[in-house]
């Protein structure tokens, strides 16, 4: 498969922008799951949990419904990320003092020790995906994802 072909369609070949893009987004997306979850194996943990712990180190404490409105995955889901990254011991649950009904979720000395390589993990994807631009390309390509990230939150 070349780098513009999905389906057996490539783009120079008449797949309208928009849906090009598309395809991209979600092949990207699952490109990057498979990548992460490779090199997270080791550590007893699926790509799956990877935005957690990546949210967690720059939110330590964050409650649990935040947690899932923030990585807008649904709250059964994530209640099943964190226990996975409880029993691996990398998390723990606490009730919130100010809603009794409610978890915050921190991080143990074990999960905050992964994460340099974590972060690690996370830039070298980065690197991969931005290996052929220079720097120029790189900012347009940044400002237009932060662009149609807007504009997808519109919507929401």
């Amino acid at each position: 498969m070349n780098t513009t072909e999905f389906d057996g369609i490539s783009h120079a070949e008449g797949l309208c922008d928009k849906e090009f893009i598309g395809k991209a987004i979600s092949y990207l997306y699952r490109y990057g799951q498979i990548y992460i979850g490779k090199k997270i194996e080791p550590y007893g943990i699926g790509s799956g949990q990877f935005p957690f712990l990546m949210r967690l180190y720059r939110e330590d404490g964050i409650n649990q419904e935040s947690l899932s409105d923030y990585l807008k995955i649904d709250k059964g889901t994530t209640a099943r990320a964190i226990q996975k990254l409880v029993d691996e011991g990398y998390v723990f649950r606490q009730r919130d003092e100010k809603d009794r009904r409610s978890y915050r979720v921190f991080l143990t000395e074990k999960g905050k020790k992964l994460e340099p390589d974590m972060k690690k993990i996370a830039s070298e994807w980065g690197e991969i995906l931005f290996s052929s631009f220079d720097d120029r390309q790189r900012r347009e390509i940044t400002n237009s994802l932060e662009i149609m990230f807007e504009n997808g939150l519109k919507i929401m």
